[in-house]
C-alpha cells in the first residue's frame, strides 16, 4: 500500500509579522496599551490573513498595534509575543442562534428542512430491516486470532478513528473501560485517532482506495480551511496501525471502528448544508478505507461532536458542531437505500464498508439537561484556550456515555460485555 507524504505550503509567522509591523508606525509598547487593544478581534484578523483573505489597511494597523503591544508586554515579563496563541475568552458563537438548538434525538420539528430524530423522521433507533442486520452483523464478532481466523483466546479489536477531540475522549474510555471487570477480556481497545487530522485528512491519506477525481476535491477542501497541501499526511491510517502493533493486535483482528470526525472551520467550507456534505463525503471515504485495510470490519459506530457554543476560536463552533450530526445521518440513510460505497452485504455484491449504526450521541445544549437522561455540559467542561476541546471532566463525561452504550446496546454489548456472547447462543 502506498501512502503519500505530506507536502505543506507552510506560511512562516516571523513573515508575517514583519510584513505586517512595517506597514504602520511604531505602536505604544506598554501594559497599559496591550491592555486597551481588543486581542480577540486582533486574533480573528490574523487567522483571516493565515487563511490568505486580503485585509484592508485599517486591519493591517490595527493587528499591528496589537502585536506591538503584546509584544511589549511580553518583552516586560521576558519571553516573545505571538498573535498566533493569543487565547481569546469571548464565544464566537452567535448565542441567539445556539440557544435555538435542540438535540437531535429531542427535535420534534425540523431544522433547515430536516426531520427530527437521529434516524430521520423522528426515530432515534434504526428501521426494522437495518436493525436486523446490524444485530446479525454483531453476531458474527468474534475473537481471532492474528490472522484473522477463529481462536478461542483470540482478540476483538474496537478502534477509534478521529481527531484530536476524538483521542483525547477515546485515551480516557480506555483506561475507564479497560478497568470495568464487566468487559470482554477478548476486547482489545485502540485508540487510532490522532489530532489535527479531520476527515478529510484521512480521506486524502487512503486516496488511492477513493473514486477518480477524489483527491483533487480533498486538496480543494484543505484548501479553503487554509491548509494548502499537495499530497496527504502520511500518518494516519500508518498511525493507527502503529497502534494496533503497539497494543499487540493486527488489522485482521479489526472488527468494530468508533468514528467521531469532523471537519476544521467549517464555516470556511460553506454554510449548512454545504459543511455538513463535506463531512458526510469524507465519512464515506473513511468507511470505504476502513475496509480495505481492516477486512474483519463489521460494524462502525458514529459519534458527533460535543457542544461547541463556548469555543472561542473558529475551529468548530455552533451551530457547526450540532449540524455535523446530519452527516452522520445521511450517510446511515444512504447505506439503508443501497448506496454502492455503503455496501456491506456481499449477498449484494462487492462489500465497501461496515455496517453503520449511531453510537451514543454526545451533543447537549450547554448547561441545558437533555430530557431523555439529564446530561449537560459545563463551561468548565472544556480546556481554557479554546473551550472546543475537551478538558477532564468533558473527557470523563465522554467516556462514560460510549461505555454505558457498549455495554447495553443489544448489538454491543454481545461482544463487548463479558458472558454475553456464550449468554446468546
Amino acid at each position: 500500500m502506498r501512502i503519500s507524504r505530506l507536502s505543506p505550503v507552510v506560511f512562516p509567522f516571523g513573515l508575517l509579522l514583519a510584513f505586517l509591523l512595517v506597514r504602520v508606525q511604531s505602536a505604544p509598547a506598554s501594559a497599559a496599551a496591550a491592555e486597551s487593544i481588543d486581542f480577540p478581534r486582533a486574533r480573528v484578523l490574523f487567522e483571516k490573513k493565515q487563511r490568505g483573505e486580503q485585509l484592508t489597511a485599517e486591519e493591517q494597523a490595527f493587528v499591528a498595534r496589537a502585536m506591538a503591544a503584546q509584544k511589549a508586554a511580553k518583552e516586560k515579563k521576558g519571553g516573545k509575543a505571538d498573535i498566533s496563541k493569543i487565547a481569546s475568552t469571548t464565544p464566537v458563537s452567535d448565542p441567539k442562534i445556539v440557544a435555538a438548538l435542540v438535540p437531535l434525538d429531542e427535535l420534534t420539528g425540523t431544522y433547515k428542512g430536516e426531520s427530527g430524530g437521529l434516524y430521520g423522521d423522528g426515530r432515534n433507533t434504526p428501521p426494522s430491516g437495518h436493525l436486523a442486520a446490524y444485530l446479525d452483523e454483531s453476531k458474527m464478532i468474534q475473537p481471532l486470532d492474528a490472522g484473522g481466523r477463529p481462536a478461542k483466546d483470540g482478540k476483538i479489536v474496537l478502534l477509534s478513528i478521529g481527531m484530536s477531540n476524538t483521542t483525547m475522549e477515546y485515551s480516557q474510555f480506555k483506561k475507564t473501560a479497560d478497568a470495568d471487570p464487566e468487559k470482554s477480556p477478548h476486547v482489545v481497545i485502540v485508540d487510532g485517532a490522532k489530532g489535527a487530522r479531520t476527515g478529510i485528512a484521512w480521506s486524502l491519506d487512503g486516496v488511492d482506495f477513493l473514486p477518480a477525481g477524489e483527491e483533487q476535491r480533498l486538496i480543494y477542501g484543505l484548501a479553503k480551511v487554509g491548509m494548502n497541501v499537495r499530497k496527504g499526511f502520511g500518518d494516519t491510517w500508518s498511525g493507527a496501525e502503529a497502534k494496533l502493533q503497539a497494543s499487540g493486535v493486527t488489522a485482521q483482528q479489526v472488527q468494530a471502528l468508533w468514528i467521531k470526525q469532523a471537519e476544521a472551520k467549517p464555516g470556511a467550507l460553506g454554510e449548512f448544508p454545504a459543511h455538513a456534505k463535506v463531512l458526510e463525503a469524507s465519512l464515506v471515504n473513511i468507511l470505504n478505507i476502513a475496509r480495505h485495510h481492516y477486512p474483519n470490519l463489521r460494524v462502525a459506530y458514529l459519534s458527533s461532536r460535543i457542544f461547541g457554543g463556548w469555543a472561542t476560536t473558529p475551529l468548530n463552533p455552533e451551530p457547526y458542531a450540532y449540524e455535523e450530526a446530519f452527516s452522520l445521518r445521511w450517510v446511515i440513510q444512504k447505506q439503508i437505500k443501497g448506496e454502492p460505497r455503503l455496501n456491506f452485504d456481499p449477498a449484494r455484491g462487492e462489500v465497501k464498508s461496515p455496517i453503520v449504526v449511531w453510537g451514543p450521541y454526545l451533543w447537549a445544549n450547554g448547561t441545558t439537561p437533555r430530557r431523555s437522561d439529564g446530561f449537560r455540559w459545563e463551561r468548565d467542561d472544556f480546556v481554557t484556550n479554546d473551550r472546543t476541546h475537551p478538558d477532564a471532566t468533558a473527557r470523563q463525561k465522554v467516556a462514560d456515555l460510549l461505555l454505558g452504550f457498549l455495554k447495553t446496546d443489544a448489538g454491543a454489548k454481545r461482544w463487548f460485555v463479558k458472558g454475553e456472547a456464550a449468554a446468546a447462543r
